[in-house]
């Protein structure tokens, strides 16, 4: 089911461009900022975090890891390189709930923990002078977990590990007016990390793969 919301974040923005493309016809292109080298562009996105939990290894109890979806707002910083190459940062941070399903124990709430996800990709810009401007990118995230809380009393103590990992977008934007920009985003960050939790059992270990899929919508303005 996870795999399938990312394939329906994918067709919602191509119909999106669709859209935005049938709509820029009637624009006049005089009243259109476009995308410009050396410029900067700032948009506000809200988000949804769906960590896909593409593998896990529990020790000592097995099952799998099991982390929730969660929404909030976040803010990119593109600078425009050229008309059609930009290079953006993301700013965000989210609280998920962890727990871990299908043990020998049935399913164990874990705790919590919050996600800081700083991503910079570079991208290149599609049709950068036109109303609607498709873009694709490639780059790396760094994810930093803090805050985290166990579920007491079952789990004493928890950690997270922080890592690094691959970022894949796929995004649209659509000039409606002036320097105002309507933004789709779709982001695959490629992330592992092991959990160390102390429960009235014993330690646990889970090593999984969270591959978080992000998805955006928003609005941005060119400077």
């Amino acid at each position: 089911m996870k795999y399938l919301l990312f394939a329906t974040s994918l067709l919602t923005a191509a119909a999106f461009a669709v859209t935005a493309s049938a709509q820029s016809s009637t624009d006049s292109d005089q009243a259109l900022a476009g995308k410009e080298a050396n410029t900067f562009m700032v948009r506000a996105r809200a988000i949804s975090v769906t960590p896909l939990d593409a593998s896990s290894d529990i020790s000592a109890i097995g099952g799998h890891v099991n982390t929730t979806v969660q929404f909030a707002p976040e803010v990119d910083f593109s600078y425009f390189l050229t008309d059609n190459i930009a290079f953006e940062l993301i700013a965000a941070t989210t609280r998920h709930n962890v727990s871990g399903e299908g043990t020998a124990l049935g399913k164990v709430d874990v705790g919590s923990v919050w996600a800081l996800p700083p991503t910079l990709t570079a991208q290149y810009h599609f049709m950068p002078h036109s109303a609607f401007s498709p873009y694709v990118g490639v780059g790396v995230n760094a994810t930093f977990f803090y805050n985290a809380k166990p579920a007491v009393p079952t789990v004493t103590h928890v950690s997270f590990s922080d890592n690094v990992g691959a970022a894949l977008q796929l995004g649209c934007d659509y000039n409606f007016s002036g320097h105002w920009f309507a933004n789709v985003d779709v982001k695959q960050i490629f992330l592992n990390t092991t959990a160390h939790a102390r429960t009235v059992l014993g330690s646990v270990t889970a090593n999984t793969a969270l591959d978080p899929l992000v998805i955006g919508v928003g609005i941005g303005y060119r400077f």
